[in-house]
């Protein structure tokens, strides 16, 4: 039996393939056809060359054949006639009888009583030879050298190779420039697809090729800016619907909260303005939506330091969060302070205390380049969703340029890691009841400022949200 390789490991004859399998797929599109027609046309290439040579060999042999033949008919006139060879001849041409070279099948056969001949093209010297009995015991015989003919295969064989290769460049040339042509055509229509991907709902292809030209690629481009004019259409009539409904609910819901604060005090009117005001929260949340949508938000860019503007947003979003300010690179371990009295408000200066946070270590953060209002609007979404969704303390860590919202609960669900937020669905039950507009919203105003929103889930658990901004030019 065939001892089994190592396991993990492949014989060498295998591996080397799944290399040039793996390379060949690297290729780009353009280069894959370049290569499949130089393949192609080298094949066409040594096939033809090799019935050239051929057909050009069976031609030389054939003359050679002839040639000896009728020198060979000559010599024996001679021989019959006068009974020696032609002095006036000499070498090979003059004839010979049992010539010490003549091959032993040529002489077995012109023994029997046959005329024959016999070439040998190998070695430096390649002979014609032609044969036939004489009194019935000797071989009479002339060869002919075949040098000349060999030089003149010999140049035709380099002529075949040397017109062969300029076939196959100049056929891997006009592929490669056809195959560019094909490739900018695809290339283009996944860049299109990629600008609507990308909220760029206008992007369309247009004609690719020459105006009234239909192939493929046409009938593919045609396609995909029929998609993207259907696809445009429809989430434009969505946009226009949500902001539609959210505005016409803003009127009667201003009537029923002033209504619901004309109630008496009670329980019962407790629940009503609470209702009230999660529903108008909900509206505010369905026109920032559609807003975000239209692609049509400007940030007021400026530059902020990060750590007081994050301690601040924090205190005003009413989330009680440990608040961190870690160095880039490792620091000693961090001395906890004690916590302070819950009225405390020391502002957003470096180190400072806020309501219901605790600030570790001194702040270490950068500047950035962000627009305050949307920024709070990030980050509060993430404390409330860390509040309502997670479980135990929620940390907040400001390191440079980025901030860092975690709790302990059972993390994002799976579905919103792989896919994305997406409105109206909060996921498992485990992370709580709501529109799923809060992440919805931070994504789409971190998009509009030029951040990041990063969404994890940690080994050890919980959830994980790395909120990135753009750094911005220290002041002074």
């Amino acid at each position: 039996m065939t001892p089994l390789p190592p396991r993990g490991r492949l014989p060498l004859r295998r591996r080397f393939p799944l290399r040039r399998r793996h390379r060949l797929r690297s290729l780009g599109l353009r280069w894959k056809i370049a290569v499949l027609l130089a393949v192609g046309c080298s094949l066409v290439a040594v096939t033809i060359g090799a019935f050239i040579h051929r057909a050009r060999v069976h031609q030389v042999s054939d003359a050679a054949r002839v040639g000896a033949t009728v020198e060979l008919f000559r010599v024996r006139q001679f021989y019959e006639l006068t009974g020696r060879l032609d002095a006036g001849k000499t070498g090979a041409a003059a004839g010979e009888v049992d010539a010490p070279g003549l091959p032993p099948s040529l002489r077995d056969l012109a023994l029997t009583g046959r005329r024959s001949t016999y070439i040998d093209m190998s070695g430096g010297h390649p002979t014609v030879w032609a044969a036939r009995p004489i009194d019935g015991k000797h071989t009479l015989s002339v060869h002919q050298s075949l040098a000349a003919e060999q030089s003149e295969l010999a140049d035709l064989d380099q002529q075949l190779v040397a017109y062969g290769l300029a076939v196959v460049t100049l056929a891997a040339v006009a592929g490669a420039l056809l195959a560019s042509r094909l490739s900018k055509g695809l290339r283009t229509a996944a860049e299109t697809a990629r600008r609507i991907t990308d909220g760029d709902l206008d992007a369309r292809i247009g004609s690719p090729g020459a105006p009234g030209t239909r192939d493929e690629v046409a009938d593919l481009s045609s396609a995909v800016d029929m998609m993207a004019a259907s696809l445009q259409s429809r989430l434009e009539a969505e946009q226009r619907f949500t902001a539609d409904v959210a505005h016409e609910l803003r009127t009667p819901l201003t009537g029923l909260h002033t209504a619901a604060e004309l109630l008496p005090e009670g329980r019962p009117t407790e629940l009503v303005r609470d209702r009230v005001a999660a529903l108008r929260s909900l509206t505010e949340d369905l026109l920032e939506v559609a807003r975000l949508d239209s692609n049509r938000e400007e940030a007021a860019l400026d530059v902020h330091r990060l750590g007081p503007l994050v301690a601040s947003i924090t205190e005003r979003s009413g989330v009680a969060a440990d608040i961190r300010f870690t160095a880039e690179l490792p620091d000693p371990p961090p001395q906890p302070q004690p916590r302070p009295d819950p009225i405390t408000r020391t502002g957003a200066r470096a180190g400072a205390v806020v309501l219901a946070h605790t600030v570790v270590r001194a702040d270490t953060s950068a500047y950035v380049r962000t627009d305050v209002r949307r920024l709070e609007r990030i980050l509060g979404n993430l404390l409330v969703n860390a509040r309502k969704h997670g479980g135990g303390a929620v940390e907040v860590t400001v390191r440079g340029t980025t901030v860092a919202v975690r709790d302990h609960g059972k993390g994002y669900p799976e579905q919103l890691l792989r896919e994305g937020p997406q409105r109206f669905l909060t996921g498992t039950v485990e992370r709580g009841q709501g529109t799923g507009l809060g992440l919805t919203i931070a994504f789409g105003q971190a998009q509009v400022i030029g951040a990041r929103v990063e969404l994890s889930n940690p080994a050890d658990g919980g959830a994980y949200a790395l909120l990135t901004l753009p750094p911005g030019p220290a002041p002074g």
